[in-house]
């Protein structure tokens, strides 16, 4: 997930004499150091993706308000990163990556501060924003600062590895170590850990990343930005108030309403702008806009439901917070394994072929847990949840670079921070859905089931999509 602008370019030499910490050998202690503070960086995103999910319940009874007022405690984090993600490379690019991600690692660490201290839902819900904003500054920062550490495209490659690892480690643990930390000491501890690894990356950054290339010329669309975050937050609004308010109030109405007119905005602006935001040229790549749509669908569908089922668990099925942190625990830990194993199996069956079929498992999985009532065992809907994580890690993989192959190395940057973009948008999406239907139903569990079965046909719709553009793109080869 690199930011809009990221290139790799040759690294100028460098007096390792009189900048020791800025020394780029990939085989150097400073670059290791350098890679450790990005994967602290990158991981502390991932982590506040999936530990507050363990804390919903506390969250509520400690601060007031009902599942809409979660939804914006979980949609605020990533409204924030999905808006910002794109323009915060290119501020990197203009300033200077280690300037802004130490930046970013500030504001992050002291929004967790803040998040912490929360007296309501609303100074929460402002923290969470902010903490959203810091992710988009950290993700594709991190990335062009491992870049100019190392400049070698193999030891590079092999840093990414690592650094991406990080951040799965970190998403498989979030429901584990919050939920652990709930039932010590509460669930304003969750945020307070994110303290000493905020100070443990701006030391390492500070000490040992090099400085990146600035490019004042490098434009910051901040029409299209604008509009951008009016659009998402519009839209997620709406969806999330439809469930409380009910669809047919004019507040609801002019919420989708006004993401009509933010969005037509925002499309009008891409298109005319010198330097936009958004390339809109990228999506006439059949494989690419097939691909951003297939990364926002799968968000939909999985991390929608993950929202769902920590409630779930704690107000249906009763279970503690750290009970519920070990409940997810072999639903996100089959990610990492399976990410691992991804690549060679699309190298057998081809890319295409690869996403669909996780896809096709991860749908397989809503529709086994179907059958899920409040009186249901975990233990008989483990394999189902494990079945819907798999999938997950099964496509992203290959998805991620059918994306980035789909363009020219010289888009590779932009290509994959609109991935990253569109799957947040997806997540938002997921929770402000079915939260709302979790909110409004007179049942709990029917919300449930319609998110399971929306969740299945989100699935096999984006496995019809890959496998249809795949298909397309074999018949024009073949007449080529």
């Amino acid at each position: 997930m690199r930011s809009a602008s990221l290139n790799f370019e040759p690294v100028p030499k460098i007096d390792i004499c009189a900048s020791p910490q800025a020394w780029p050998g990939p085989s150097g202690l400073a670059a290791s150091l350098t890679l450790a503070g990005m994967s602290l960086g990158y991981g502390v995103v991932q982590l506040d993706l999936t530990i507050v999910n363990t804390a919903l319940n506390a969250i509520g009874l400690s601060l007031g308000g009902g599942v809409s007022k979660l939804q914006w405690v979980v949609s605020a984090y990533t409204i924030a990163f999905a808006a910002f993600i794109l323009t915060a490379g290119a501020l990197g690019d203009r300033i200077g990556a280690k300037r802004i991600f130490m930046a970013g690692f500030a504001i992050f660490t002291a929004a967790s501060v803040a998040c912490a201290l929360a007296p309501n839902a609303a100074f929460l819900i402002a923290a969470r924003c902010v903490q959203g904003l810091a992710a988009a500054i950290l993700v594709p920062n991190s990335l062009a600062l491992l870049s100019h550490a190392y400049p070698d495209e193999k030891a590079r490659g092999r840093a990414v590895g690592i650094w991406a690892a990080g951040a799965s480690l970190a998403l498989t643990a979030g429901p584990f170590v919050g939920g652990g930390l709930i039932t010590l000491v509460g669930w304003r501890s969750i945020f307070l850990v994110n303290l000493p690894i905020g100070l443990a990356g701006l030391w390492l950054a500070w000490r040992f990343a090099g400085e990146t290339t600035r490019s004042p010329g490098r434009e910051i669309d901040l029409p299209g930005q604008i509009t951008a975050i009016a659009a998402l937050g519009f839209l997620a609004g709406a969806i999330i108030e439809g469930g409380s308010l009910g669809w047919r109030n004019p507040f609801v109405i002019a919420g989708f309403a006004a993401f009509a007119i933010s969005a037509a905005l925002f499309l009008w602006r891409e298109a005319r702008a010198p330097q936009p935001m958004l390339p809109l040229s990228l999506f006439r790549h059949r494989m690419f806009a097939l691909t951003s749509l297939i990364g926002l669908l799968v968000n939909v569908a999985i991390y929608g439901l993950i929202f769902v089922l920590s409630l779930y668990f704690q107000q249906v099925n009763g279970l503690s917070p750290f009970a519920t942190g070990l409940a997810f625990v072999p639903m996100m830990g089959a990610v990492l394994p399976v990410n691992l194993i991804a690549p060679r199996i699309a190298e057998r069956i081809g890319a295409p072929a690869t996403i669909a079929a996780g896809a096709v498992v991860s749908a397989v999985g809503c529709l086994a847990a179907l059958g899920v009532d409040a009186n249901t065992s975990y233990w008989a809907i483990c394999m189902q949840l494990i079945a819907m994580s798999t999938g997950l890690g099964l496509l992203v993989p290959p998805l991620t670079s059918t994306l980035l192959g789909s363009v020219e190395k010289s888009r590779s940057g932009i290509a994959a921070g609109v991935l990253n973009a569109t799957r947040q948008t997806g997540s938002v999406l997921g929770v402000a859905l079915f939260g709302s239907l979790v909110g409004q139903s007179s049942a709990f569990m029917t919300g449930l089931h319609a998110s399971l079965t929306i969740s299945a046909g989100v699935l096999l719709a984006a496995a019809a999509a890959i496998w249809w553009g795949s298909s397309i793109d074999m018949a024009g080869h073949e007449q080529s």
